[in-house]
C-alpha cells in the first residue's frame, strides 16, 4: 500500500493549512521533515526542514497510529501557516520522498477499505463537505454518524433470521419440524417491509434537502415576477422592464430559507407568444414550473394560465402597492406582503421536509426499492406454503444483497470511482 499525502484544507491563503500523510511509511516520511514525532494524539510544535536543512515552516504536528485514525492507517498531519508559498514548499518536499500525492477521495476510500466507514457514510461525508444550509448539515451528519447503516444492519439481521428459519424447514422437509416457523418469518418480513416503505416515502424530501427545493414564480407578463425575484434575492438578479416579455429564459437564484436550500425560478410571462424566442421561453417556463416543488402564482383572480395551481402552491395578486381592492397581494417594488409570502413558502417547505428519510441518494432508493420488491415476492411465496420455501429463501438472499449494497458490503467497485471523484484531494 502506497503512502499518500495531500493538502486537506482549501487551496489559497488561510490562517492555517493542514497537510495529511497516510500509509505504512507516513512516520518515516514525516520524520524526514520534522526530525522526530510526538506521542500519538499529542499536538507538538516542530520545525520542518528541506533536504538541505533549510527551515520550511514552524508547524504543529499530530500523529495517529493505526488503526485509531481516520483512514485506519498511520496518519501524520502538519498544521502549517496558510501561505501559498509555505504549502507549496512542504508539498514539494514531501514529493521527493517515499510518498505520492493522493488521488481525489483516496483518504476516505482507505477509510472505507479499512472498515472505518461504510459506503453510505462516505456519501454522507461528501454531502457534509458540500452542505450550504443548516438542514443540509444536519441531514449529512445523520448519514455520517451511521444512522442509515445501523438501520440497514437491523433489517439485515431480521432477514437473515427469517432466511435461516426457512432454510431449516427446507433442510428437514422429510422430517417433522416441531414448530411452525411461518408466523415468525412473516412477522419479521412485515416489520422490515413496513420500515423500508416508510423510508422510501421520505426519500423525496431527503433528496430535496440535499439538492435543494425549486420554487417557481409564475404569472402573466408584467405581473412583477422579476421584481419579486429581485426583492427576495435582495439584488438585481433579473432585468425588470415595463415591456411585456422581457424575461425569455428561466433565471435561477439560490436562497437559504430557515436552513432549507431553495432555488427561486423567475419564468417567462405566460401568454400567447409574440415570436419564436418568446415561445421557447414560455415552453421552458411551463416545464420548469410543472416540475418545481412549489409555485408562487402572481395573477389576477380571473387570470387563466397554462400551469395548474396545485396543493401547497402560494397565490398572490400582483402589484399590491397600486391596488385599491382587498385582494391578498404582494409587491416586490415596495416589499409589501413579501415577508408574509416568504413565511408561507418557508412553512410549506418545512412541512414537506419533516418526513425526510435516511436515504438521500438515488442509489439508496434504487437498492431499497429492489429489496422491497423481492421481500414482497418472498412474503407471497411463504404464504403459498412449504413447496415454495426454496424460492422464497432465494428472494430473501437477493433482498439482503440489495440492502448490503447501500453500505458497501458487496462488490460495488463500479460505484467507487464515481463516488470518490467528487472528493477533494485531502479527503
Amino acid at each position: 500500500m502506497d503512502t499518500i499525502f495531500a493538502l486537506a484544507t482549501a487551496q489559497g491563503r488561510a490562517g492555517v493549512a493542514v497537510i495529511r500523510i497516510s500509509g505504512p511509511q507516513s512516520k518515516a516520511v514525516a520524520q524526514k521533515l520534522c526530525g522526530s514525532l510526538p506521542e500519538a494524539r499529542r499536538a507538538t510544535t516542530r520545525r520542518l526542514h528541506d533536504e538541505d536543512g533549510l527551515v520550511l515552516d514552524h508547524v504543529l504536528v499530530l500523529m495517529f497510529e493505526a488503526p485509531a485514525s481516520f483512514t485506519g492507517e498511520d496518519v501524520v498531519e502538519f498544521h502549517l501557516h496558510g501561505s501559498i508559498a509555505v504549502v507549496a514548499a512542504v508539498l514539494r518536499e514531501l514529493g521527493k520522498g517515499q510518498a505520492r500525492m493522493a488521488e481525489p477521495g483516496e483518504f476516505t476510500r482507505r477509510a472505507l477499505e479499512n472498515n472505518k466507514m461504510d459506503l453510505a457514510q462516505v456519501e454522507g461525508l461528501g454531502d457534509l463537505i458540500e452542505a450550504e444550509t443548516e438542514a443540509q448539515r444536519k441531514q449529512a451528519l445523520r448519514t455520517v454518524s451511521g444512522e442509515l447503516g445501523a438501520r440497514i444492519e437491523r433489517w439485515r439481521s431480521h432477514l437473515i433470521r427469517a432466511a435461516s428459519l426457512i432454510e431449516v424447514t427446507i433442510d428437514f422437509a422429510d422430517e417433522e419440524v416441531p414448530v411452525d416457523v411461518t408466523p415468525e418469518v412473516q412477522d419479521l418480513l412485515t416489520r422490515v417491509t413496513d420500515d423500508i416503505s416508510d423510508q422510501l416515502k421520505g426519500f423525496a424530501a431527503a433528496e430535496r434537502i440535499r439538492t435543494g427545493f425549486e420554487v417557481a414564480i409564475v404569472g402573466p407578463p408584467n405581473a412583477g415576477k422579476s421584481t419579486l425575484l429581485n426583492a427576495l434575492a435582495r439584488r438585481d438578479a433579473a432585468i425588470t422592464s415595463a415591456t411585456a416579455g422581457t424575461t425569455r429564459d428561466v433565471i435561477e437564484v439560490r436562497m437559504d430559507l430557515e436552513g432549507l436550500p431553495v432555488t427561486l425560478l423567475d419564468t417567462a410571462g405566460l401568454r400567447e407568444a409574440a415570436d419564436d424566442i418568446e415561445a421557447e421561453g414560455i415552453s421552458r417556463a411551463v416545464a420548469r414550473a410543472n416540475a418545481s416543488d412549489l409555485r408562487i402564482f402572481l395573477m389576477e383572480p380571473d387570470d387563466t394560465l397554462e400551469v395548474d395551481i396545485q396543493k401547497g402552491d402560494v397565490v398572490r395578486a400582483p402589484k399590491a402597492d397600486s391596488r385599491k381592492d382587498e385582494a391578498l397581494a404582494v409587491s416586490g417594488l415596495t416589499g409589501q406582503g413579501v415577508d408574509t409570502l416568504v413565511a408561507e413558502v418557508t412553512a410549506s417547505l418545512l412541512d414537506r421536509s419533516q418526513n425526510a428519510g435516511l436515504a438521500t441518494h438515488e442509489r439508496h432508493r434504487a437498492a431499497m426499492t429492489a429489496a422491497l420488491t423481492t421481500l414482497k415476492s418472498a412474503c407471497s411465496l411463504i404464504g403459498a406454503g412449504p413447496d415454495h420455501y426454496d424460492i422464497a429463501a432465494e428472494e430473501l438472499r437477493v433482498a439482503i444483497r440489495s440492502l448490503e449494497a447501500v453500505v458497501g458490503r458487496v462488490d460495488v467497485e463500479n460505484l467507487l470511482d464515481e463516488i470518490f471523484s467528487s472528493f477533494c484531494l485531502g479527503k
